[in-house]
């Protein structure tokens, strides 16, 4: 880790730094000054909008993660998001001594965002209504970056531009409070800052339509109409998610932990075992046995004893349903990469490789099988099943922000820290998913991994039968689409 931050710490010092005027740091450490003790008189209309970007942050931040804040006034976005370790960066003495009078458990530090050091690293980097207000954005993003791990995200939220009138207006009033000169920055100028700054956006949305609290009209602007054409364009706020670019020579080449739910699927087990490549610093083989009626679990057994030299483990599974299999081979799973493998085997074993190579890469923290680009062998998917899943693919991939070109193939790949931040948090959701893969999806496009979907070929099965019911499991899927509307979409 030491050594990750020196090599950061080496590229960005090579950059042009453009070190903010002091006339301008001080015009702006004095006017800070000069509202934190305002703001025990703050009006009422102003309180609403900080609560509703606290209720996003806390939406997009789970408890429990070390989380740094730049920018972050008397403290109390900071604390509301319940880190495990927090800390705060402020250019104003006076907003800093508020806020360890208010959250004494965190740290807050006087800094200038555009040239502090911690010396630390973060989980989750929040920016709110900095960038405004700030000299030289890149800059501040480029020492957001030294504070960054490979897993880190950073959250900004910016003012749109579109409300740079009526936000003049509204100091006029008395309504919001008289601001110093503005970056007025869209989201487009925002996205190619975090480029220069080695920052990957993923993840952008508009956010805010109305600002004061409204009994109805506020929910229904802010949980819905932002979120719809045409109203997204006059949200008074914009969020932006990212996280640093990947570079695959500083990770370390995983242990890899193949999970393999398996339910009657006795005649495909050898070939499992003889088709599963070696990956990264060692491959096991986790099968969870689903209460077969044939001789799944004597067969992989069998396996088992025949070739001491695979590692492997076997378990019962306690519950039913593929997902109750799934989370039992990650709890039990030893590696640091985990993948998902069908025991029908109808997704080869051999492309596993590819997946392996993809999370590897860092372009993608989370691997999602598509089976819905190749043609398929003529008895692989029936039409209605091929029909159903397209329809699943568009609903999904408009619902979560992120492609997800095929919601039901089985073959994925996840880290296991990853996987680790989506079970701490599962209650979010519930248990109502029966196949394993939309807790994986729902998470991570609710904590922002970044989905990448990889083609894979289908083949037909070649030994038993289906455990898919188009009807049933349908019907669960319009659910799924119904949940992810109400606890991911509209919130």
């Amino acid at each position: 880790m030491a050594a990750m931050a020196a090599n950061l710490d080496h590229r960005h010092r090579a950059k042009t730094v453009m070190t903010p005027e002091p006339d301008f740091t001080r015009q702006h450490r004095e006017y800070w000054d000069q509202v934190a003790p305002s703001l025990d008189h703050d009006p009422r209309i102003r309180s609403y909008y900080r609560r509703r970007l606290e209720e996003i942050y806390r939406f997009l931040i789970p408890p429990g993660m070390r989380v740094l804040e730049l920018g972050c006034g008397q403290g109390d976005l900071l604390a509301s998001l319940q880190p495990s370790y927090g800390a705060g960066i402020d250019l104003s003495d006076r907003m800093i001594d508020r806020a360890q009078v208010r959250h004494s458990r965190y740290r807050f530090v006087q800094a200038d965002a555009h040239t502090f050091d911690l010396r630390e690293q973060f989980d989750f980097i929040v920016c709110s209504d900095l960038f405004n207000d700030v000299w030289d954005v890149q800059q501040v993003l480029e020492r957001a970056a030294l504070h960054s791990h490979p897993s880190t995200r950073l959250i900004v939220n910016t003012y749109s531009r579109v409300w740079e009138i009526p936000r003049r207006m509204a100091e006029g009033l008395g309504l919001a409070r008289r601001m110093l000169p503005q970056n007025w920055l869209t989201g487009d100028d925002i996205a190619n800052l975090l480029y220069l700054a080695d920052f990957e956006l993923i993840r952008s949305s508009p956010e805010i339509l109305w600002p004061v609290r409204t009994p109805l009209i506020d929910t229904l602007a802010n949980r819905y109409a932002v979120r719809l054409w045409p109203f997204h364009w006059f949200a008074l706020a914009y969020f932006l998610i990212a996280r640093p670019r990947p570079d695959a020579r500083r990770l370390q080449d995983p242990v890899v932990s193949v999970i393999v739910p398996a339910r009657n699927e006795a005649g495909n087990i050898a070939q499992i075992f003889d088709r599963v490549p070696q990956m990264g610093a060692g491959t096991e083989l986790v099968f969870v046995e689903g209460n077969s009626t044939d001789n799944t679990y004597a067969a992989i057994e069998s396996e088992i004893e025949r070739r001491p030299e695979v590692k492997a483990k076997l378990f019962k599974q306690p519950g039913r349903g593929k997902g109750d299999a799934v989370r039992v081979g990650f709890r039990e799973a030893s590696g640091d990469l985990l993948m998902i493998l069908d025991a029908d085997v109808t997704v080869s074993p051999e492309d596993l490789v590819r997946f392996y190579e993809v999370w590897r890469s860092g372009k993608a923290e989370f691997v999602n099988g598509v089976r819905l680009v190749y043609p398929m062998q003529q008895k692989a998917m029936r039409f209605l099943n091929f029909l159903g899943n397209k329809f699943f693919s568009l609903a999904f991939s408009a619902l979560l922000s992120q492609s997800i070109k095929d919601t039901l193939c089985g073959t994925k790949a996840i880290g296991k820290r990853q996987y680790e931040m989506i079970a701490a948090n599962r209650a979010y959701f519930g248990a109502i998913d029966p196949f394993g893969d939309f807790d994986l999806i729902f998470g991570a496009a609710k904590y922002t991994l970044k989905i990448v979907d990889l083609p894979v070929r289908y083949g037909e099965r070649t030994y038993g039968e289906t455990n898919i019911n188009r009807w049933s499991h349908g019907w669960l899927l319009l659910r799924m689409v119904l949940l992810a509307m109400r606890r991911i979409k509209f919130v």
